[in-house]
């Protein structure tokens, strides 16, 4: 059985869906978008086992611009994913934003970096400040600075939200716009001529393949970006890589904190009652993954000595829960590869976000509808993450990858 689509997007987390919103509002296109997701529970989703958060904090010009936009996005909900057809309560928008700020710690050696990030950043309109020890612990009273140089401190813009209230979002209003999403895996494609014709796929709901024609399609399957790639022909470094977030209770209050970066690379912020931590796993110990099981020696032996070090009132804190997610992780630069291949013209690629995909889904959403209905970006331009580079295996070196 065939189906027909001008648009079919290979992921229905919050790439896919942020893109199916851009393209369905847009005047200009009236084309029929479907979009395909094996998983509707969304239990094994980057998008909703992330740690959800958005920072200014890069080193790159158009990642910073990426994250202004997508702030923006997350300030004005209202005026983007309101139904128009149906009654909302009054909170039906509220995502929990908390725009409490990133806290970068560096140390003698990391300092320079720092500033020299911050000039960017500042330039681009990101309220972004440098804070001495002394500054640092005038701030944050419960804070060890001893072994800190410099600190970078979001003002404003920077925080943490519900990223699963936010695809859900994304999904009722793009159900409201017409854009269909279709339960199933895709095992392959129909190629004609260079170009991608169908998408195969299986379903619960049929023993047979069933196949679902389009004029353009788009990746945005996540960590599982180059199995869908290979099945066009296409090779691109990207691969599951397993992060873990261990939740912690903590007796002693610890007020105003931020989302707090050691110089190591390990992080917390509150989360209601509590707080998350985690890190990347250490030098040799990071394979590509699929599975979901817990890495707890990892916070024994790694993450819990950095907090007891940070925070004197987390020495005695009790790990509580934890829980297991992936990053799409791009093997040479951890930057998005986006657009398409020129082996096959009509394949769009939004894959390899090592980790910060979701605050990058409003901005990337909308640079892949762009290049769809008008062949180029418009608001936004975001070539530099494009296809050559990985082609040329020319990196674009982002300095700031948490």
């Amino acid at each position: 059985m065939t189906k027909t689509s001008d648009v079919v997007i290979v992921g229905g987390g919050i790439i896919g869906s942020a893109a199916a919103f851009f393209l369905a509002s847009d005047t200009t296109f009236n084309g029929k978008i479907t979009v395909i997701e094996k998983d509707s529970s969304y239990q094994g989703s980057s998008t909703t086992l992330s740690a959800a958060s958005i920072r200014q904090q890069f080193s790159t010009p158009e990642n910073i611009n990426i994250s202004l936009f997508g702030i923006d996005f997350l300030r004005n909900l209202s005026e983007h994913l309101a139904l128009e057809n149906e009654q909302q309560p009054t909170n039906a928008l509220d995502i929990g934003l908390q725009e409490k700020g990133y806290l970068l710690l560096a140390s003698d050696k990391g300092q320079e970096t720092l500033r020299n990030n911050n000039l960017i950043q500042k330039e681009l309109g990101a309220d972004i400040s440098l804070l001495t020890p002394a500054l640092l612990k005038e701030r944050f009273p419960w804070m060890n600075c001893d072994d800190v140089a410099l600190g970078s401190l979001g003002l404003s813009g920077e925080g943490w939200f519900d990223a699963y209230s936010l695809l859900q979002l994304f999904r009722a209003k793009n159900k409201e716009l017409g854009v269909i999403y279709k339960d199933g895996e895709v095992t392959g494609f129909e190629k004609s001529g260079g170009e991608i014709v169908a998408a195969e796929l299986k379903t619960s709901e049929s023993a047979s393949v069933e196949k679902i024609s389009g004029e353009h399609f788009i990746n945005a399957a996540g960590p599982m970006a180059s199995r869908i790639a290979a099945m066009a022909g296409i090779d691109i470094p990207i691969e599951s890589r397993k992060r873990c977030v261990f939740v912690f209770n903590c007796r002693e209050e610890i007020a105003n904190s931020p989302l707090v970066v050691d110089t190591n690379g390990v992080y917390f912020r509150p989360e209601g009652e509590h707080f998350i931590c985690g890190t990347s796993p250490l030098d040799g110990h990071d394979p590509e993954c699929f599975d979901y099981h817990v890495d707890y020696s990892l916070f024994d032996e790694h993450i819990w000595p950095t907090l007891a070090n940070r925070v004197t009132a987390f020495e005695s804190i009790k790990q509580i829960n934890a829980w297991a997610g992936h990053y799409a992780y791009n093997l040479l630069d951890q930057n998005v590869v986006l657009g398409t291949h020129p082996d096959v013209g009509n394949l769009y690629f939004a894959n390899g976000f090592s980790g910060h995909g979701l605050q990058q889904a409003p901005a990337v959403g909308r640079a892949l509808s762009e290049l769809i209905i008008y062949g180029k970006y418009r608001s936004l331009d975001l070539s530099i993450f494009g296809m050559e580079r990985i082609i040329n295996k020319t990196p674009v070196k982002e300095l700031n990858v948490i």
